[in-house]
């Protein structure tokens, strides 16, 4: 079956767990809630809408891996992988904050051809389709044609991972070359406005596959310039993210190269 096939599949199964999850949005002072860690938060709604992306796609396509936030990996024998965030933005929806979404993309041998994202809040569905550009509610999106980093805001995002000290450092650089950072708790979602323009760049010293595939694509395929992850490793531990406008990239990426140095 053809990357056509999975990607009609994708788009309706972003919308599906979006609604899903977001019936449980609607009521989230009864979300029970855990910590997975320092700001790392896990609500009964993540776990229950991977599960039901998980039974769908072990339905219609059982020899495709899946690699999802909430259950690890489940390998598969056919070179396709799906990679699922049920829930980005954990920390905004369990406080009723509307900046969340779904994140799902599928990989073949380890690098990204389908990308969606769903913002079921703001009723926005964010795809892209190797070689077949980046749409948002069905209309082409182009990333940002800044030239300097003063002429728009730069995503940034911050996990344990990283040195709290390099964002730190990364944020005095943007600030003082007369950008301004923005963040808003959801890494897919900051690349998605990326690819749409409204950010000129997103940078993160080191993000999960779920959280950053799906909008890595969306980038290229709306014309920005990103640091491409390894296809032989990003899968299984991440990478680093580095993505802006094609005339700003070059910028940005030179400040997150001498901020990340540690």
């Amino acid at each position: 079956m053809t990357v056509s096939d999975r990607l009609e599949f994708a788009m309706e199964l972003a919308r599906r767990a979006g609604d899903f999850a977001h019936a449980h949005f609607k009521a989230f002072d009864l979300l029970v809630i855990e910590s997975k860690g320092h700001q790392d938060l896990v609500s009964n709604a993540d776990r229950d809408t991977e599960t039901l992306m998980r039974a769908a796609i072990a339905e219609h396509w059982p020899d495709d891996g899946i690699v999802g936030e909430e259950f690890g990996r489940t390998p598969g024998t056919s070179g396709f992988d799906w990679v699922i965030d049920p829930i980005d933005g954990t920390a905004n929806f369990v406080r009723g904050i509307p900046q969340w979404c779904v994140a799902l993309a599928v990989a073949k041998d380890g690098e990204a051809v389908i990308g969606v994202i769903n913002e079921p809040s703001s009723g926005e569905l964010f795809h892209a389709v190797k070689g077949g550009g980046a749409f948002c509610n069905g209309r082409p999106i182009r990333a940002s044609h800044a030239t300097g980093i003063g002429e728009g805001s730069i995503g940034t995002g911050y996990s344990v991972r990283g040195s709290s000290m390099n964002i730190v450092k990364l944020i005095d650089r943007i600030v003082g070359g007369g950008g301004v950072f923005f963040r808003n708790a959801s890494g897919a979602l900051m690349l998605a406005y990326v690819a749409g323009g409204r950010l000129i760049g997103y940078v993160e010293e080191h993000m999960n596959s779920w959280d950053c595939v799906a909008g890595l694509l969306m980038i290229e395929e709306a014309g920005g310039v990103i640091l491409r992850p390894d296809p032989e490793t990003s899968l299984e531990h991440g990478a680093r993210v580095i993505a802006g406008g094609p005339h700003v990239f070059a910028a940005i990426k030179d400040i997150a190269d001498d901020c990340f140095r540690v």
